[in-house]
């Protein structure tokens, strides 16, 4: 009963063996590749193919998968590298390297570790190109340097199936004392051109302040020239519309007189005219000034103007002098003025004369004034005015009615 058991159980352990083999034989014949990755199988240590993204078969125990290579765009970047200058100056460089694999069968052959590769290539040619150049031209060639760079290394890693897109310059450190130098020298620069541009900003503000200046003094003077033209015309026209108007109205002796004691007053009460006399001839001073103007007190024509062959109150100026007055008659003023009065005193008359009458509508609706007539107007035509009424006769005496509330 032994051997029966033991020979089962070697059958169970040998199927198991047989199904883990199988199993694992499987799982190592079948391969499921991501997208943008590659496979390196080798058969017997040589290369045998690639396998792209995809499900693939491979002969397990005879095939082996050798390396993956991602086929992305990848982004390195190296720590700071001290690079010296043409002119002695030790600056410490950060690249960035932007690379692709393109064929993963020489990335893999062709170099041990690309990464490493790349970097002491970086290196080693950035040293070549900084060491040109002095430290102004270092700062300022960022440019030129990537390119220089991205030229020499595509062309380096080309063999190792690995193309080199982009090179950039990180940063650039100069050294601290040169940094400050550098801070002094671009401080005076900005000062310096802050100098001049204040400068240039002062001239400009102050041309143009004396180009204003000068605008408005010519201004001024063009206005005051225009001011002091219009007021001698004006004070000439307003003397001789005087003139004319005194050699009109044949001003006699008396009305001069009457005006000169009305401008005494004035003189006496200026501020500067602390004693003031009265001539005692003012008959005598009257006469001389109305001769001046009115010609002798007989009435006559004053000897210039018999002169000049005019009688007197005739106008000295020519009709062309002045423009025609526009004012009424002295003669038909005064008649109007008169007019006016009497009509008042008809008014005021009747007013009183009849203001204790019984009331009258007859007389009432003959006061109203008419619509749109003027006081002229219902003075011509009567209207308004009341008619005369004749008076009643005198009644007998009887008793008062007392007075309406």
């Amino acid at each position: 009963m032994d051997d029966p058991s033991i020979g089962t159980i070697v059958g169970w352990v040998l199927l198991a063996i047989l199904v883990i083999f199988v199993v694992v034989t499987l799982a190592r014949a079948v391969r499921v590749v991501p997208q943008t990755v590659a496979l390196l199988v080798e058969r017997l240590g040589r290369y045998h193919r690639t396998l792209d993204a995809g499900l693939h078969l491979i002969i397990p125990f005879i095939d082996r998968v050798r390396a993956g290579v991602d086929l992305r765009e990848q982004v390195v970047s190296f720590p700071p590298q001290p690079v010296i200058t043409s002119d002695n100056l030790v600056v410490s460089i950060d690249t960035v390297i932007y690379f692709q694999v393109t064929e993963p069968k020489s990335a893999v052959y062709e170099i041990a570790n690309y990464i490493t590769g790349i970097e002491q290539l970086t290196v080693t040619t950035l040293r070549n190109v900084i060491g040109s150049m002095d430290l102004e031209q270092t700062l300022t060639s960022r440019d030129q340097i990537n390119g220089q760079l991205r030229g020499v290394l595509d062309e380096a890693t080309g063999k190792w199936g690995i193309r080199v897109n982009r090179v950039e310059l990180k940063s650039i450190d100069p050294p601290q004392s040169v940094q400050g130098a550098m801070e002094q020298q671009m401080r005076a620069e900005r000062d310096r051109r802050a100098a001049i541009l204040t400068a240039e900003g002062v001239k400009q503000s102050q041309i143009l302040t004396a180009e204003g200046e000068k605008q408005a003094a010519i201004l001024r003077a063009e206005g005051a020239a225009q001011s002091a033209i219009l007021t001698a015309e004006g004070e000439s026209r307003a003397i001789l519309q005087v003139f004319d108007a005194v050699h009109r109205g044949d001003a006699d002796p008396k009305l001069l007189a009457y005006q000169y004691l009305q401008a005494l007053p004035k003189l006496a009460a200026t501020p500067a005219n602390k004693v003031w006399i009265v001539p005692s001839e003012l008959t005598g001073m009257l006469g001389q000034f109305t001769q001046g103007f009115a010609g002798a007190f007989g009435g006559g024509a004053a000897p210039e103007a018999a002169a000049q062959g005019r009688a007197a109150g005739e106008s000295p100026l020519s009709p062309g002098d002045l423009p025609p007055v526009a004012l009424t008659d002295p003669k038909e003023a005064l008649a109007e003025a008169r007019r006016e009065s009497e009509a008042a005193t008809a008014d005021a008359t009747s007013a009183g004369t009849f203001s204790g009458r019984p009331f009258d509508p007859v007389a009432e609706a003959g006061q109203r004034p008419q619509p749109g007539a003027t006081r002229r107007e219902q003075r011509d035509t009567g209207a308004g005015q009341v008619p005369p009424v004749e008076p009643e006769p005198p009644t007998q005496p009887g008793p008062t009615a007392p007075p309406a509330p």
